[in-house]
């Protein structure tokens, strides 16, 4: 079982480290040990773009704050870059390498040594074009070098007492976006509206996958036995989606699964592979 000692043995073996920070449970143990190993030498930084959900860079400000890391936000443009709006197999493979330039160009200018991600062993099992960005920047990955799967950050990330520590996966909202359907600030933006809309019911774990016009809400194992209990509660989660800005909305019969969306899609992108 991977320890804390272990982590804190990977990121010390960097002088000072820009820690790319979502405020997930991943990059903030990242960072909550990149403070401690490294105190000032070590700045998280949250990037900006409308793929970000509304509310996580205020939750990646408290989380900051709580693990006592500097913090700075920068503003990505991965919309600007033709094959993220193409949005084929590899679109998270435009978006990190967005991201990354912009990181690499900051901590060239301000002297920091590494660029730290908040990957883990879990993650290479995964379809992640995002990891060929940070190979091509030289980005680094101490939960991978320490042998952390996901189960072992969130144990740490409790042992810490890490804000975010049992907080549900949340990937940018373009990943509710099939592949081949071209991502645009609108689109963002409606995903965005309709599962803030969802939150403010009181439910947690939510995705509403993008399918034109119409779209499906996928909720968490106990986020969906409570709608389940109560049909009305079922209709007014399917309201409030179509009061943001969809003509249609239904709820997924099974619960969600982080990745299962990449998983339903894993055909396209064997195609896509045998093509290059």
């Amino acid at each position: 079982m991977s320890s804390l000692g272990d982590l804190e043995a990977a990121v010390a073996r960097a002088p000072s480290a820009v820690v790319a920070f979502s405020g997930g449970v991943d990059s903030s143990l990242v960072a909550a040990v990149a403070a401690r190993v490294l105190n000032t030498r070590a700045l998280a930084v949250t990037a900006v773009s409308p793929a970000l959900a509304a509310g996580e860079l205020d939750a990646a400000r408290a989380v900051a704050d709580a693990v006592g890391i500097a913090h700075r936000t920068i503003t990505t443009d991965e919309l600007a870059r033709e094959g993220y709006r193409r949005n084929g197999p590899d679109r998270c493979y435009h978006c990190k390498t967005e991201l990354y330039e912009r990181l690499a160009a900051l901590a060239s200018s301000e002297g920091f040594a590494v660029l730290y991600s908040g990957a883990n062993v879990d993650d290479l099992g995964d379809w992640r074009p995002g990891l060929r960005a940070a190979a091509e920047h030289g980005v680094r990955h101490p939960l991978v070098e320490a042998g952390f799967t996901k189960a072992d950050v969130r144990r740490v990330a409790n042992d810490l007492q890490v804000p975010s520590a049992d907080k549900p996966a949340m990937p940018c909202l373009a990943s509710r976006v099939p592949y081949g359907t071209e991502v645009d600030p609108a689109v963002l933006a409606r995903i965005d509206r309709a599962e803030h809309a969802v939150r403010t019911l009181g439910y947690r774990e939510i995705r509403v996958r993008h399918l034109g016009a119409t779209s499906v809400i996928e909720l968490g194992d106990d986020d969906l036995a409570r709608a389940r209990h109560a049909p009305e509660s079922m209709a007014a989660i399917e309201d409030a989606v179509r009061a943001a800005g969809f003509i249609d909305a239904r709820l997924a019969d099974s619960p969600l699964r982080s990745g299962s969306f990449n998983r339903r899609q894993l055909p396209v992108m064997r195609r896509s592979n045998a093509r290059t």
